[in-house]
């Protein structure tokens, strides 16, 4: 058992955010975090927000999962598909953040590495967590892709999943700033990129940390 199992939401190119939020949280070699996907696009930084994930794998246990963002991006990038639907929802911070030349080799092979770590979905004790949300009856290894992805809880909440685990999720943004907390599911996407905050929990405690992307911390932080 890990001393901490904490989730953070949507980063979303907000590095100020996510550096202090590393420093308000302090995880150790104890700890797992388990980070829900779409580190790039939309914010200012995408590229910082990479580095800084690289750099906190080396003091404790990283859990990265892979976003609809990254999922655009790299389609652009290494399989050369069509660049419009991406740069519309945010390729275009991410690239002027790589300092884009015209080639789409920008990618250094540290962040190579990195996107080609993370995962669909991350099971631990009475949790798992995906970037999205999941389909309540099929088992987490056999869920569709687009679901962990891209399926949003505007169109609905999903039923509790079989396993009797609560779901841990991020991509539907809380524009309020406030944890979704339906019980056997949180999203913590509290909406950073757009004037809301970059939000951490730990499950085991529910303590929560929430940073706005100009390094505010958040005075008063509920517990869920």
């Amino acid at each position: 058992m890990s001393e901490r199992l904490i989730a953070i939401g949507d980063i979303h190119g907000c590095k100020v955010a996510l550096e202090r939020l590393i420093a308000e949280v302090a995880p150790t070699t104890k700890d797992i975090v388990v980070t829900l996907g779409d580190y790039v696009d939309r914010g200012p930084d995408s590229r910082g927000v990479i580095d800084t994930l690289i750099e906190l794998r080396k003091s404790t246990q990283l859990i990265g999962l892979v976003g609809n963002h990254e999922e655009m991006m790299l389609e652009v990038v290494r399989d050369g598909q069509s660049p419009h639907g991406w740069l519309k929802y945010g390729g275009v911070e991410t690239l002027d953040s790589y300092g884009f030349d015209g080639g789409l080799d920008f990618l250094p092979q540290s962040h190579e590495d990195f996107f080609d770590s993370l995962g669909d979905y991350f099971e631990y004790e009475d949790y798992f967590f995906t970037h999205a949300a999941y389909d309540p009856d099929t088992p987490l290894e056999h869920q569709p892709p687009e679901m962990l992805r891209w399926y949003t809880l505007n169109d609905g909440f999903p039923a509790a999943h079989i396993s009797g685990k609560t779901a841990v999720v991020g991509h539907t943004a809380m524009r309020d700033g406030e944890i979704l907390d339906i019980g056997h599911l949180l999203d913590i996407d509290t909406f950073c990129y757009g004037g809301g905050w970059l939000t951490a929990i730990d499950l085991y405690s529910r303590q929560v940390w929430q940073v706005a992307q100009d390094g505010r911390v958040r005075s008063t932080q509920a517990q869920y």
